[in-house]
């Protein structure tokens, strides 16, 4: 029969002092590989974030480029690639596009109303 004053009934034995070195052997050990796999993961991740978010090398762009004589300029904007303006000489409205890069003409549009 069991005895009725105890409260547990069955209580492990206290562990002995070698095995309690054992085991806080054992929980540093685990704590120490964990601490190495996290910083491992840390500086992956790191890697990571750093690949992509770095700074692409600039773009080249040419110093300036060249229109007509007397030529106001409406517009100019960098896009694609390409410098676009938009300018109006001797009465006719023009979209002009650049090689960004040479700055070379790529394309002459003239702008006009529909008749």
């Amino acid at each position: 029969m069991s005895d009725p004053n105890s409260s547990e009934p069955n209580k492990p034995d206290a562990l002995s002092p070698e095995a309690l070195a054992i085991m806080a052997k054992a929980r540093r050990s685990f704590l120490i590989s964990m601490g190495i796999l996290l910083l491992g993961f840390m500086a992956i991740g790191f890697a990571l974030v750093y690949r992509v978010m770095r700074d692409s090398p600039p773009i080249e762009m040419v110093a300036g480029v060249t229109l007509p004589q007397g030529a106001e300029v409406v517009s100019a904007m960098v896009a694609d690639g390409a410098i676009n303006i938009t300018f109006l000489a001797d009465g006719v409205m023009h979209l002009r596009l650049y090689d960004q890069s040479t700055g070379e003409i790529t394309r002459d549009l003239v702008l006009q109303n529909e008749p």
